[in-house]
């Protein structure tokens, strides 16, 4: 099973912008390392922006 491209993507689009990570590291990311990270990104931008 491949994942799609364009979620593939949009998941490195989406870290580099809040990292500045290089495209060689992302794409060196296993897919669970990378969808935890961005669900770490996702809490911390929710305690900013919720004020918590």
């Amino acid at each position: 099973m491949t994942y799609a491209t364009d979620r593939l993507w949009e998941e490195l689009t989406y870290v580099a912008y809040y990292l500045h990570w290089p495209l060689d590291t992302l794409l060196d990311l296993e897919h669970p390392a990378r969808q935890r990270i961005i669900a770490e990104i996702g809490h911390i931008h929710r305690q900013i922006f919720d004020g918590h």
